[in-house]
Formats: structure tokens, C-alpha cells, sequence
């Protein structure tokens, strides 16, 4: 909307932003923001076909807590079973979509792990999924910039509605 002022018998225009026009420029930008840190690029492939015939390299548990209104923000812990050996890590993030806070626990296998190097780092994630009091249902897809593919089943508590993508930070610890 443009709003016309009169200032000593001069016209001048002065731009006055709409609350959704704000609304879709943070978003885009967050979007745009997710996208960055993890990497996401044309090529990244998550989902059934990107892991059709291989053999997981390694499992993960985790427990994390989810808040969301429009955005989203989490964190959390969980354990990384790969070669025989536990390596605990801490779990972070942002993401757009969704409404409620949940705690998730998760566990799933992980895919194209080479080395226990490539395992850290920014992920992007897909996630879609429900919780009301103890019922839930819920899947997470993630992958990083080397290529290291999770697929988890969440099992939710709390009341949300999950529908969107995340950009998920993972540290060693």
C-alpha cells in the first residue's frame, strides 16, 4: 500500500508495509536461510528411492523437544550406533511450518555413513507427523552435505500439527 503525505504543499510517497506482506518476506527469507546451511541443492534426494537397496551403515536414537508457531525450534540429544561403537551428539534447529510443542523421541537407521566424520553437521530435514496427548505418528527424513541419510519413525507427546522442513545442526559430544 502507498500512503501520499502532503509536507509544505509537496506530495511524498511513503511505502507502508502490509503485516502479511511481512509475514511472506520473513518466511521467504527463512526459507531461503534453511536452504543455505544445509546445502540444499537440485541434486538431494531423501526418501525411499534415495536409500532403495542399501544396507543401513548405522542406528540412531533421540529425544527432542519441538516448539512450533509457523516457525519451529528444537533441540535435544541422541546416540549414534555405528561400528560397534556409541557416539553421543547433540541436536539443534530452526525450521518454518507447524503449530504446537511436542517431545519426539525418534530412532531409525542411517544411510551412506562412510566414516564417522561425515556424521556432524547441518541436515536438512523433511518431516511430516501429529501428536495428541500419547498418539502419534510421524516420519523424519534427513541428509546432510555428505551425503549421510537418516530415516527415522518419531514418536511424538504433546499436541502438534508438523508439516514442513527443518535445518537440524548435529555435534558430537
Amino acid at each position: 500500500m502507498i500512503v501520499v503525505t502532503t509536507n509544505n504543499g509537496m506530495a511524498t510517497p511513503k511505502s507502508k508495509m502490509h503485516p502479511r506482506g511481512l509475514r511472506a518476506g520473513v518466511m521467504g527469507f527463512a526459507l531461503t536461510a534453511l536452504l543455505s546451511l544445509t546445502g540444499c541443492t537440485g541434486s538431494v534426494q531423501v526418501g525411499p528411492s534415495a536409500i532403495a537397496n542399501l544396507t543401513p551403515d548405522g542406528t540412531v536414537n533421540m529425544e527432542q523437544v519441538q516448539v512450533a508457531y509457523i516457525g519451529s525450534a528444537g533441540g535435544g540429544s541422541g546416540t549414534l550406533y555405528y561400528h560397534g561403537s556409541l557416539y553421543p551428539f547433540a541436536i539443534g534447529g530452526l525450521g518454518v511450518g507447524g503449530i504446537g510443542a511436542s517431545t519426539i523421541s525418534a530412532e531409525g537407521e542411517v544411510y551412506k555413513l562412510n566414516n564417522l566424520a561425515d556424521f556432524p553437521g547441518a541436515y536438512g530435514q523433511g518431516r511430516y507427523g501429529f501428536a495428541i496427548g500419547d498418539k502419534s505418528a510421524g516420519d523424519l527424513w534427513m541428509q546432510n552435505g555428505a551425503g549421510v541419510i537418516m530415516h527415522l519413525k518419531a514418536k511424538r507427546t504433546g499436541l502438534m500439527l508438523s508439516l514442513g522442513g527443518d535445518a537440524v545442526v548435529i555435534s558430537m559430544q
